[in-house]
């Protein structure tokens, strides 16, 4: 059975002839893309006489693992705190109020949940590129952490780090297929992959990857490495933050804005991880190198 999160369309694959005295080459030919859906979350909050539904976001993302996402996105909003905060939640296909047909997740808080929706004010569609551009400002973003780092003793061998994105590829089934997902992974501190969720917004699958995590109780993951395929962007730093994840790696560059959320939360930020090497733009002190 093909995967929901891949797709296969028809292309014309054209070829250079090597030479200016043969025409370019096009041959009909299939394409594995990945799919690329809306998801508007709706949540049921309020006290037992007084349940109110509202729709707090659509984002575009990757079908599958839906409720991880969900889980995930209202944990790093600050939204619930643990599993026991949600009652139930549950899914369907109408069209949502972006005039976009596609699914519809509903999370029902249980009782008691205080929720300010202008906490985590948004426009009502978000791209699958950006989770952070449909807030109403940076300080708003800010405002959802509300942790104070702790000191700790983790220490890591310089070496573990380098191998971490070829385990990452090996398990991105979807990415061999496609080259078009982002991916988030969990390491122990030994450099064993424990879990990985993939998305075509790379902030969508950090949120399935805490909304897992969730589901099964491991929260606060203040004893893991962060692992993301792409670059740290400052909303996956605070999101990595409100997880309580410490160490937090990126085959790719850090935003200005990540590195100085690492720094105010004592988080290890690292990018550039790839080839062997890789650069340290906070707590230093957890590499040994």
């Amino acid at each position: 059975m093909p995967s929901p999160s891949v797709t296969t369309v028809p292309i014309y694959n054209v070829t250079s002839p090597g030479s200016d005295n043969h025409p370019y080459v096009y041959r009909e030919a299939n394409d594995q893309l990945a799919v690329e859906e809306p998801l508007e979350i709706r949540i049921v909050y309020g006290s037992e006489k007084e349940r109110q539904k509202k729709s707090i976001s659509v984002t575009m993302c990757t079908p599958g693992n839906d409720a991880e996402l969900a889980a995930g996105f209202l944990f790093t909003e600050g939204i619930i705190r643990s599993k026991e905060d949600i009652l139930s939640c549950s899914s369907s296909g109408e069209s949502n109020k972006a005039g976009l047909g596609g699914n519809i997740i509903t999370v029902e808080l249980r009782p008691g949940i205080s929720f300010d929706p202008q906490k985590i004010e948004r426009h009502f569609y978000t791209s699958s590129s950006c989770g952070v551009c449909g807030k109403s400002s940076i300080d708003a973003v800010k405002n959802v952490f509300n942790n104070t780092p702790l000191k700790d003793n983790i220490r890591i061998n310089a070496p573990v780090l380098p191998g971490l994105p070829e385990s990452l590829r090996k398990q991105q089934e979807v990415f061999e297929h496609t080259g078009g997902l982002h991916a988030s992974a969990l390491f122990d501190l030994d450099g064993r992959l424990l879990l990985s969720r993939e998305d075509v917004g790379r902030h969508n699958a950090l949120d399935k990857l805490v909304g897992a995590s969730l589901a099964t109780g491991e929260l606060p993951l203040d004893h893991h490495i962060l692992l993301l395929s792409g670059r740290a962007s400052f909303e996956l730093v605070q999101k990595a933050a409100m997880a309580g994840i410490k160490i937090v790696c990126a085959v790719g560059a850090p935003s200005s804005l990540a590195v100085e959320m690492a720094k105010e939360t004592g988080m290890t930020l690292i990018g550039f991880l790839r080839d062997g090497r890789f650069n340290i733009y906070s707590g230093q002190q957890r590499i040994v190198a």
